[in-house]
C-alpha cells in the first residue's frame, strides 16, 4: 500500500538582522567610558541612544551596568543600560518629561508595509529591571512625514528584579486606521521611520490614550514618575524590535558586526586610544602652504548622512612631513561649499609655520585626548 508523505509547513522568516534596533545589547558606546554620566538632552552615551530632558526639574545619569553571573543566567547579557535619579522632582509639571530615545531608519523598515492595508505588528522585547514598581510605558512613533504616537503601557511587577516584556504594536491599535491610511506610510530613505521613547516620567501636557494610535501623545497618565527620589534606578537590557506579533530569542551578533552597524550613524575617530597609537594616520594628503595641510578624510562605512564634524581641539593632532612633525594650530572638516559624501571628505590642518609647500605628508593624532566626531544621527 502506498503512503503519501506529508511534508511539514514551510514558515518564511527573515533569520538575519530581523532586529531592527542595531545595539540591543548595548556593546557599543563610543561617546564614553560607560561610566555615570549626567545626562542632557543629546546623543551622549551608548550608541543610538539619545536622553531626553524636557522642562524638568530632575537630574539623572546614564551609564553602563555590568551584569553579575547571576544576571547573565537570567537574561542572557553581559551589561545594560542603567539610569539613576541624581536630583529628585516629586511634582512633574505638566510641560516636563524624561525619556531614553532612539530612531530606526526609514530604508529598514519597509516590510511593516505602512501606509496600506496589509500594514504589519511590530513586537518589542526587552528585560527590564527597576527599584520601584507601577506602570511605565513604551512609545513607538511613527515619523517620516506625518507623525503617528502610540504611548503602551508595561507593568514592573517586582523591585530589583530583571522581568522580560513583550510589547506589540498593531498598526489599528485603539481601533484607529491612522497606520493604514496613505498618510501612514514611511517613505523609502534614509531619514528617521520611526522613533521611540521609553518614559521615565511625563507631565499631563504629554498624556494620551494607552494602546492607541494618534497624532500627539507620548505617555499616559499612569506612568510612574521615575524622578520621584534619588533611591530610584531602572535599567534595561536585550532590546529586540521585530516585524509580527510574536517575540523570537534575541538576536546575538558579534561586535565588529553591531559596530560597524552602529558607525553608519556615529563615528569617533580616536586611534591613539583604540590601540593604533600617536603614529596612526588619519589622513593623508599635501602640504598646501607652509602653513596648511589639507587631507581627504575617509570615514569607515557609508554613513546614513553627510556628517556633522567636530574636532576635539586645534592643537590635539599633528602633520608629518619631510621626516618630521608639528603639532597642528587647527583642525577643522569641510562643511558647506565642496559638500563631504557619505564616504568621505577633506580635512584641513594649520600650523605655525615649517611645512614645504607641495610635500606630501599625513595628519596624525598628537595625544590620547585627540579625537575627531563625526555625527549623522537624526
Amino acid at each position: 500500500m502506498s503512503q503519501t508523505k506529508v511534508e511539514a509547513p514551510f514558515i518564511q522568516r527573515n533569520e538575519i538582522f530581523r532586529n531592527k534596533f542595531c545595539n540591543g545589547d548595548f556593546q557599543v558606546h563610543q561617546r564614553f567610558d560607560g561610566s555615570a554620566t549626567a545626562a542632557s538632552t543629546a546623543y551622549m552615551s551608548f550608541d543610538r541612544i539619545k536622553t531626553l530632558l524636557i522642562n524638568t526639574g530632575a537630574a539623572w545619569t546614564i551609564e553602563k551596568e555590568t551584569l553579575s553571573v547571576t544576571d547573565l543566567a537570567t537574561t542572557g547579557h553581559k551589561q545594560a543600560l542603567e539610569v539613576k535619579c541624581t536630583t529628585a522632582d516629586t511634582s512633574t509639571g505638566a510641560a516636563e518629561y524624561n525619556a531614553v530615545f532612539f530612531s530606526l531608519e526609514a530604508n529598514s523598515l519597509q516590510d511593516l508595509n505602512y501606509g496600506t492595508s496589509a500594514a504589519k505588528s511590530l513586537t518589542v522585547s526587552f528585560w527590564v529591571r527597576s527599584y520601584q514598581t507601577g506602570t511605565f510605558i513604551l512609545t513607538a512613533a511613527k515619523s517620516d512625514s506625518t507623525t503617528y504616537y502610540n504611548p503602551k503601557e508595561y507593568t514592573i511587577n517586582a523591585s530589583n528584579t530583571w522581568e522580560h516584556k513583550v510589547l506589540t504594536f498593531s498598526p489599528t491599535a485603539g481601533g484607529t486606521s491612522l497606520i493604514t491610511s496613505s498618510n501612514g506610510a514611511i517613505p523609502n530613505d534614509n531619514g528617521q521611520g520611526m522613533h521611540f521613547y521609553f518614559l521615565l516620567n511625563a507631565g499631563s501636557n504629554y498624556h494620551a490614550t494607552n494602546d492607541t494610535w494618534a497624532t500627539s501623545g507620548i505617555a499616559t497618565s499612569n506612568q510612574t514618575n521615575m524622578m520621584s527620589s534619588t533611591d530610584n534606578h531602572w535599567s534595561i537590557t536585550g532590546l529586540q524590535i521585530e516585524v509580527g506579533d510574536q517575540a523570537t530569542d534575541f538576536e546575538y551578533l558579534p561586535f565588529d558586526i553591531q559596530l560597524q552597524r552602529c558607525l553608519r550613524y556615529f563615528f569617533r575617530d580616536n586611534l591613539y586610544t583604540s590601540g593604533v597609537g600617536a603614529t596612526g594616520s588619519i589622513a593623508a594628503g599635501q602640504c598646501n602652504t607652509t602653513t596648511r595641510f589639507d587631507g581627504q578624510y575617509d570615514f569607515p562605512v557609508l554613513m546614513r548622512a553627510r556628517p556633522t564634524g567636530s574636532v576635539s581641539g586645534a592643537d590635539k593632532f599633528r602633520v608629518q612631513h619631510a621626516g618630521s612633525t608639528t603639532t597642528t594650530t587647527g583642525v577643522a572638516l569641510e562643511a558647506d561649499g565642496v559638500a563631504p559624501s557619505f564616504k568621505s571628505t577633506m580635512i584641513y590642518a594649520t600650523v605655525s609655520s615649517g611645512l614645504t609647500a607641495g610635500r606630501a605628508g599625513n595628519l596624525i593624532h598628537n595625544n590620547a585626548t585627540a579625537y575627531i566626531d563625526n555625527d549623522a544621527e537624526f
